[in-house]
């Protein structure tokens, strides 16, 4: 059967060189500067790096082959991408808005 898609070359050329678990290591490795950045008050750095990093789950979901996406694949890639691109730009959206003003009690 020949496919349609002529790219399934570059994605197995782009899976060789990539460790197995470097994709969701590097999605991990964001989500955790996010975290740390969000517990420093930093809330808009923070919230940004989490939704950049669920960008980067999704262009990890569209690059690699189903079996080089790892833990990353939970759903139909269609899904996956999906979502991860939808709460990513949802996230980012809500990093814009975020007020630079401190939380002031009265």
């Amino acid at each position: 059967m020949t496919r349609a898609r002529g790219d399934d070359g570059f994605r197995r050329r782009l899976a060789e060189r990539i460790p197995l678990h470097g994709p969701i290591s590097i999605v991990l490795v964001i989500a955790v500067a996010g975290f740390v950045r969000v517990l420093a008050e930093h809330w808009r750095e923070g919230t940004g790096l989490l939704g950049g990093a669920l960008l980067v789950a999704g262009l990890a979901r569209v690059l690699l082959p189903e079996d080089r996406a790892g833990l990353l694949a939970v759903r139909s890639q269609l899904m996956d991408v999906l979502c991860y691109g939808g709460f990513g730009v949802l996230m980012v959206v809500l990093a814009v808005t975020i007020q630079r003003a401190p939380f002031l009690v009265s």
